[in-house]
């Protein structure tokens, strides 16, 4: 691959050195609400389905860069329960996207540094602040740190994003003294939500961050104190639905007694609309805790477990069809694949050249969202009479 150096250390979990309590990971909850750190401790980390489709697709990405780069390296597929073909075009966008950079990168440095699976300490400003770093990309003038984010449920941005920053201030510790670093390009890449997202400060910037802010907002994390805040950070704290603080935060709603929006005032209604999501998002978590607890043996006054309504199925499909067929009745019904298993099946080039001019895609049904949304407005029955 030309003049680069590459290092390919082994992550915080291949080390076993597990997560550390002021965690990159974590550090939108805990810089927002500092005591929750210590408050999830005394839960127990139960993983789930999605974390670990993660670490499997970060293995995969792993994988696929050391092979691009030219360094051996073992083909985990086999060992990966969650791996299927979307994972491999995926991981196969990570390093073709990884590889851009770094040619990118050899126009201003003759050798570059490329870090994979990188451990990072950014404890001078974190009491036993650590992490690993997917990728970074070191050269004269510019710092390439990229995260890759295998979710498709919550977007990740690159803007601000404080687990970018803490691993950019790892990756300084190591470098800014052998280069000469100026700026900081933090890259999240998220190829199931189609999302790049970039952000680049200067490094002067990022230190006056971690000094102004990371550094006295982590120290009252680390000692529990502070003052519990709520927002959409809440979403991954494990104390979640037992928090005072977010139950009441949430209750203020009651104050409107859930009166019909047109007894309301606009700023009333404009006021509910900005809580709404995390109320139904805190009442859920409420009835999810309050069922995990009945069914450990937990009884709750006035409430009571019962079975829940069930569709029926078929015990044997292979055994039904087959009755049916000797009844003379045709079991089965043909319907045409979806697009996104059409196009896994064509492959995208041949599914656009294909079937080009025969899909859509219709507007989505009108939602209300922020203003700070990026999706463009749409026009009103009012505003498309009053155009016309």
């Amino acid at each position: 691959m030309g003049n680069q150096k590459v290092n390919c250390a082994k992550s915080t979990r291949e080390a076993g050195l597990g997560h550390a309590l002021l965690s990159p990971s974590s550090s939108h909850r805990w810089l927002s609400c500092p005591p929750s750190a210590r408050l999830c401790e005394n839960y127990e980390d139960k993983g789930s389905d999605y974390a670990a489709e993660g670490t499997a697709a970060h293995s995969l990405c792993e994988y696929k860069l050391k092979t691009a780069l030219g360094i051996e390296a073992k083909d985990p597929t086999a060992d990966l329960s969650f791996y299927n073909e979307e994972m491999e075009e995926c991981a196969d966008g990570y390093a073709t996207y990884i590889l851009e950079i770094l040619e990118k990168a050899k126009e201003i440095c003759i050798d570059p540094v490329v870090l994979i699976e990188q451990q990072l300490d950014y404890s001078r400003y974190v009491e036993g602040g650590f992490g690993t770093g997917d990728c970074i990309i070191v050269a004269d003038k510019i710092l390439h740190v990229i995260d890759y984010k295998h979710g498709q449920g919550v977007l990740v941005k690159a803007q601000d994003n404080p687990q970018m920053k803490l691993y950019a201030l790892g990756a300084l510790e190591l470098f800014d003294g052998i280069y000469d670093i100026a700026s900081v390009s933090m890259t999240v890449y998220q190829p199931r939500r189609n999302n790049i997202s970039t952000y680049t400060v200067t490094t002067q910037s990022l230190y006056q961050w971690a000094d102004e802010v990371l550094k006295p907002t982590a120290k009252l994390a680390y000692a529990g104190e502070g003052n519990y805040q709520c927002g959409e950070w809440c979403q991954f704290c494990k104390a979640k639905h037992e928090c005072r603080a977010r139950a009441e935060y949430n209750m203020e709603l009651a104050r409107y007694d859930f009166k019909l929006p047109p007894l309301l005032e606009d700023d009333e209604v404009e006021d509910i609309l900005g809580k709404i999501d995390g109320l139904i998002s805190w009442a859920n978590d409420i009835k999810a805790y309050a069922l995990r607890a009945a069914l450990g043996g937990k009884e709750w006054s006035g409430w009571k477990l019962v079975a829940g309504r069930s569709n029926r199925k078929y015990i044997n499909e292979d055994a039904v069809a087959q009755v049916v067929k000797q009844a003379g009745f045709d079991p089965y019904e043909q319907k045409i694949k979806g697009i996104t298993t059409m196009e896994k099946t064509l492959g995208k080039a041949r599914f656009a050249e294909l079937l080009d001019g025969l899909v859509e895609k219709p507007q989505g049904k009108p939602t209300l969202v922020p203003e700070s949304d990026k999706r463009p407005a749409i026009n009103t029955a009012k505003q498309d009479f009053s155009e016309f």
